[in-house]
Parts: C-alpha cells; sequence; structure tokens
C-alpha cells in the first residue's frame, strides 16, 4: 500500500479535506469529522508516505476522539462546541484506525503507532465482536445493535467488514476469532440479497434465519453498502458469485452505474455520477474483466470528502494490484 498514492494526489486531498491539526473534514455532512474519515485519513497518508501528515491526523484522532473508557474512538466530532454529543463508537472507523497504525507501525518501525493499534484491536475484538448462535458477528457500535437493544437485533452492516484489515485485526488482538468473523460477512453478502438487483440493504438485521432489511432504516442499498465490493477486492476477493450482484447492478446492460436503490421498490432514488464513485464500477470490472479503466478517473480531482477518499482508495488499489488497468 506504502507509495501508491501520488504526492500530487494526496496534496490535493489533504489541502481540500484535512485541517492543520489533523481533524479531516466531512464537507458533505455539516463539516463534522468521524473516526471512520480519520481511519480514511491515516490510511490515505501512510499510502502517500507522509509520515508528518499521518502524525498529524493520529494526534488529532487520539486527543478529540479517543475518549472512551474502553479504549475505542467516538464516531463523530461536531465543529461547534459541545464537539462530542454521542459517545458511541463506529466499529469500522475504530478498525481502519488500528489497521492503519499497525501498517504505518511496522513499516516505518514506530513501535508506539502498533502498541496503539494493539490496544484498540483488542478493545474492538472485545466490545463489539460477538457470538450469536453459530455464526461471529461485529455490531455497528458498543450500544444500540445487539438482541438486548433492538427487537430486531442484532443489527449488522456489512460495509462495517473492512475484510483487509480482518487478517491484520488477528496479529494485532488473536483472542478474537477475526477469520470467523470475515467468514461470517462473505457469507452474509452472499445471503442479504434483496430486491429485483438482489443487493444488500445498508443496515441488516440477523435476527431470524434469513437476513433482512432492518426496522428504522431507509431499505436502500445506499452510500454504505457501495463500499462492499470495493473492500472485497482490495482483499484480494473476487470470487464471481459474491461480486455479480453488484457487477450486474453496476455494469450490466442499461444500468446506471452505482446507485442509490431502494431494495423494496426497485427504485433508483440518486445515480451517483461522482468519479469517485464511478470508479468502484470501473475498478469492480477491471478485477473480473481485465477491463481498461476510462481516462477520465484515472486523475483525481476532489469533489466533495467521501466519493474522493474512496476515488483515492481505488487507485491506490489498482495503482497497486492492477496497473494493466490504468
Amino acid at each position: 500500500m506504502q507509495g501508491t498514492i501520488t504526492a500530487a494526489d494526496w496534496r490535493a486531498y489533504n489541502e481540500r479535506f484535512v485541517a492543520p491539526s489533523g481533524r479531516v473534514i466531512d464537507d458533505a455532512n455539516g463539516g463534522i469529522s468521524h473516526s471512520e474519515g480519520q481511519g480514511y485519513g491515516l490510511l490515505l497518508a501512510f499510502a502517500a508516505n507522509d509520515r508528518a501528515g499521518f502524525e498529524r491526523i493520529w494526534s488529532f484522532t487520539r486527543t478529540e476522539l479517543m475518549l472512551r473508557d474502553d479504549g475505542l474512538a467516538v464516531w463523530s466530532w461536531q465543529p461547534t462546541a459541545p464537539h462530542v454529543r454521542d459517545t458511541n463508537n463506529a466499529s469500522d472507523g475504530d478498525m481502519l484506525i488500528a489497521y492503519a497504525l499497525a501498517e504505518a507501525g511496522w513499516a516505518w518501525n514506530e513501535p508506539i503507532y502498533v502498541k496503539a493499534a494493539v490496544s484498540i484491536a483488542e478493545s474492538l475484538g472485545k466490545e463489539t465482536v460477538i457470538k450469536d448462535g453459530n455464526r461471529v458477528l461485529m455490531l455497528p457500535g458498543v450500544d444500540g445493535f445487539g438482541r438486548a437493544a433492538r427487537a430486531d437485533g442484532p443489527v449488522v452492516n456489512l460495509s462495517y467488514w473492512v475484510f483487509e484489515a480482518l487478517p491484520i485485526m488477528a496479529q494485532l488482538a488473536p483472542a478474537t476469532d477475526w477469520a470467523a468473523l470475515s467468514r461470517t460477512g462473505l457469507g452474509l453478502i452472499q445471503s442479504a440479497r434483496f430486491g429485483a438487483e438482489q443487493l444488500p440493504t445498508d443496515w441488516i438485521t440477523v435476527r431470524g434465519k434469513t437476513p433482512e432489511p432492518a426496522t428504522g432504516f431507509d431499505p436502500l442499498f445506499g452510500y454504505n453498502a457501495i463500499r462492499i465490493p470495493l473492500y472485497m477486492i482490495r482483499a484480494g476477493i473476487t470470487d464471481a458469485a459474491l461480486l455479480g450482484p453488484f457487477k450486474t447492478a453496476w455494469l450490466g446492460p442499461g444500468k446506471p452505474g452505482p446507485a442509490v436503490v431502494n431494495v423494496k421498490t426497485n427504485v433508483v432514488e440518486h445515480k451517483l455520477d461522482e468519479p469517485g464513485y464511478r470508479i468502484l464500477a470501473a475498478a469492480l470490472a477491471c478485477v473480473l474483466d481485465g477491463a481498461p479503466v476510462p481516462d477520465d478517473l484515472k486523475t483525481f480531482t476532489p469533489t466533495l470528502y467521501y466519493p474522493s477518499t474512496l476515488h483515492l482508495l481505488s487507485l491506490s488499489f489498482l495503482t497497486e494490484r492492477h496497473a494493466q488497468c490504468l
């Protein structure tokens, strides 16, 4: 991963979305920061080999988000006081932070990063990874998603399975069965197929024998779930049976490409036309079919925080593993 983002691309991202304090700014969401964004920022800084930038992002994360007694990060930081209004965590944010710290610590010989990664991974496994029947699940947060908290609990979010990070978590915190967690995630991707397009929703109840869209959430294959195929291919998971529904929905004849889809009505609610979304389909086509990435997606120009982040994650992956498509 290291060295897979150019200095120019990282500079454009950094200048647009990273404050001098190291706060990664979600400019489409009221200018908030969140543990997911801090984790992405750390991964991208590492991929760009920017040690000073990495330390700034980690410094903000450590001092402003690592406030919980269990060693996990609060999920959200508001730009106006009080900055922290909800102390629950977001498990994917914690995993991204630990993953980035471990990779940077090992590559740059910084034991303090590895020590912090171990602490987060151990706490993440202890607090959010649960045995539910014969499955190992990861709750999206410590509070509010389990059987005791919801009538339809456990509720999970499959985009929180950062598959490439799970082997790293296993090195950091071997007391947790991360391999079983990975198998559960892939099994749920196989079975959580809803609507005409056979796509998962962002939020899923696994209380019954078969997964269903969770109550209280819009039944959308949305901004969360669009990351699932990217996380899979970045982890080297190229099973056509698992990736097939995403390929069909995005790349089939007459399909709109990445889009927010209501799985109850089968209506496309939003086409996702930004380059950072369209490159998700292009990366999938590259991996499955060897298709070249369209020229307009090979260069990075910041748009909004989230699609820009996905764009750089995709370019980093393609540069490292599928340069022939670029």
